[in-house]
């Protein structure tokens, strides 16, 4: 059954200040026009989503929700995992790999360099630039149940890599 991941890196964030948490840096102007860039191309592409996980931290989840917004897709059911904030592809494949079998699309919205990585280890182009912020992959996978992810490698699909001006 063919499935398709869409791997986003979360939009452009303000520098941390003193004192502040990583995790809740907030997106810049320029990183909320860039999430509704990157969801207004998901919706052209790909219409609708089925499943939504992101890492909670404040940038991811707000670029997150800004995506959804335009995919017409409910923010009430992302998926917020506390174990995708700054994690390693192998995390990223092992909360995929627990989607249920009806989903067909899954946008994950995470951190570099853990979501390029991933990109890179689903569809064994080791040559993939690392995603700048707010850019997104999209990667089929030919998969009977999400479990299989472990064990295939996807077709980078389409991209939206190009600089935005």
């Amino acid at each position: 059954m063919q499935r398709i991941v869409l791997l986003c890196r979360h939009a452009e964030t303000h520098d941390p200040y003193a004192l502040q948490p990583d995790f809740e840096r907030e997106l810049t102007p320029a990183g909320q026009q860039q999430a509704r860039s990157t969801g207004k191309w998901m919706r052209e592409k790909f219409l609708k989503l089925d499943a939504l996980l992101a890492s909670p931290a404040v940038r991811a989840n707000a670029t997150a929700r800004i995506i959804a917004s335009r995919l017409y897709f409910d923010e009430a059911k992302i998926s917020y995992n506390p174990d995708l904030y700054n994690a390693r592809e192998t995390q990223l494949i092992k909360s995929l790999g627990e989607l249920p079998r009806e989903v067909k699309q899954v946008l994950l919205v995470a951190h570099n360099p853990g979501i390029t990585r991933l990109a890179r280890e689903l569809t064994q182009q080791h040559h993939l630039g690392y995603l700048d912020p707010g850019k997104a992959v999209a990667i089929v996978l030919n998969l009977e149940s999400w479990q299989d992810i472990h064990i295939t490698t996807g077709v980078l699909l389409t991209h939206n890599l190009e600089p935005t001006h």
